[in-house]
């Protein structure tokens, strides 16, 4: 099979599928990718292979898991040049972007390998004499993974490298959008002896994916569902798991606030704002979409970002020579210049901006933002931010509340203290004070509130996510029953 076809990998083992499906690349127009379309019969041995291996792999000791996890990392690593060609082909991603994405994703299987001798419980004292209480965390037993396309290495890793390491076995449902990129992480897990079922690849057709995720869902040995998304397919699949009574963990769109007090240094907060808006050409999930801005300062933040933006040129990923690339479809931006269309026809001002060439959409800045504009409420997802100005503090953390999101958000201001006050007061799973929204590091606990999602990815707060916690006792006296 040439190399851009991608098979379905079940019990460590490749399969075609009947039928198939084409990526098509955004930038050329050419076929970048073919892949298997699963079938729900390919979807459901998929969960039985990962079924069958539970057993042997949970039983394994934490230091044996640690050592294929670390195996698990350097396979990923040795795939660089294939995982570039990869993403620049199925999502038109640059090379800078593609080689952060396996650094932080190998950086990731590693943490989770450091997890394996972590996953501990306790004594609880018991009222009842001569009784030992513990509280133990076990694998939940078969997890299903969804991840995205526009970070596609870092939100596929993390959906499994702490499944694995507190002993789960994976089904990874790869995105229609990059099954190439998806495929190779699951081979390299494989090839690091993760194989036999303990990580399979299900690639599907758009049209498929209901019927082939709903169908995992309701498979009965699926015990953990973790989806990384847009918040109207992550409702779809909340209401599925609720009613097989299975828990997920989503971490869904988001419309990020950075707020900028008047004491804050604006050049700092430049840098953070254009870095935040427009790194993988505002694809992320944690994406600058709102900055909040006091009055008192709102003018010179607004000529000294228009002018840091001014330097931020789009241009063919392939040829590297500039730091904005494609958007991932046409489709982003007809969305994006819709709502600048909506913001500019209410009143607001284009400060930056320009025709989109295909998917080389420049970078916008909209200026004069306010909360009854789509630009304030709809997630874009592109190269777009506004600016919104604030009468002072308190107005400025209520208009970054005014929001169904709360992923991510930052503050800027010199005085730290005030800046962790203001971060108290934001409502979103993650807040930084004088740093970007973009941020993401292995070990730290990843996740949103509201309309944001649910359940923590990272770090130790992962083990939580994908563990079952029980109650065991020991009796080590005679009973003393009242019947």
């Amino acid at each position: 099979m040439p190399a851009s076809e991608i098979a379905l990998l079940i019990g460590g083992e490749s399969r075609t599928a009947a039928a198939s499906f084409e990526r098509i690349n955004p930038v050329t127009g050419a076929v970048a990718t073919i892949a298997s379309a699963a079938s729900i019969a390919d979807a459901t041995a998929a969960v039985d292979a990962a079924q069958a291996a539970f057993p042997a792999w949970s039983a394994i000791g934490p230091n044996a898991r640690r050592a294929a996890l670390m195996k698990a990392a350097d396979a990923l690593d040795a795939k660089a040049s294939d995982f570039i060609d990869a993403m620049m082909e199925e999502i038109g991603a640059t090379e800078g972007w593609a080689r952060f994405n396996l650094m932080l994703s190998s950086s990731m299987v590693r943490e989770a390998a450091s997890l394996t001798t972590q996953i501990g419980g306790e004594i609880i004292p018991s009222d009842k004499p001569g009784c030992i209480a513990m509280a133990i965390r076990e694998a939940a037993g078969v997890v299903l993974s969804m991840a995205p396309w526009n970070a596609p290495i870092i939100l596929a890793t993390r959906a499994i490298a702490v499944p694995l390491a507190c002993g789960n076995t994976v089904v990874l449902k790869a995105s229609e959008q990059c099954p190439r990129t998806h495929g190779l992480i699951v081979q390299a897990f494989i090839e690091a002896g993760l194989g036999g079922g303990i990580v399979n690849l299900i690639t599907n057709a758009p049209q498929d994916a209901g019927d082939v995720v709903g169908a995992m869902i309701d498979h009965v040995a699926v015990r953990r569902v973790n989806f990384t998304g847009s918040t109207a397919v992550g409702k779809i699949i909340a209401k599925r798991c609720a009613e097989n009574l299975k828990p997920v963990l989503l971490e869904l769109g988001g419309k990020a606030p950075l707020i900028v007090l008047e004491d804050a240094d604006l050049d700092e907060a430049v840098k953070a704002a254009a870095f935040g808006a427009f790194m993988n050409q505002g694809q992320i999930c944690m994406s600058t979409e709102r900055i909040i801005v006091v009055d008192a300062v709102a003018d010179e933040f607004a000529a000294r970002f228009q002018a840091k933006v001014a330097t931020m040129i789009v241009g063919d990923p392939r040829e590297g020579k500039t730091p904005l690339g494609a958007v991932v479809d046409t489709k982003t931006v007809a969305h994006v210049q819709s709502l600048i269309d909506d913001a500019l026809a209410a009143g607001a001002t284009q400060l930056n901006g320009g025709q989109a060439h295909g998917v080389l959409m420049p970078a916008h800045v909209i200026d004069g933002v306010t909360p009854e504009m789509k630009l304030f409420r709809d997630e874009s997802f592109g190269p777009v931010v506004g600016i919104i100005h604030a009468r002072d503090e308190a107005h400025a953390i209520q208009l970054a509340n005014d929001t169904d999101y709360g992923l991510s958000a930052s503050v800027f201001t010199r005085d730290t203290a005030r800046g962790l006050k203001v971060a108290r007061q934001i409502q979103s799973g993650i807040c930084h004070i004088n740093g970007p929204t973009v941020h993401d590091e292995a070990q730290m606990p990843f996740g949103g509130t509201k309309a944001s999602g649910y359940g923590k990815f990272g770090g130790r707060a992962g083990i939580d996510s994908f563990t079952e916690l029980r109650w065991i006792t020991m009796e080590t006296e005679p009973g003393h029953y009242p019947i």
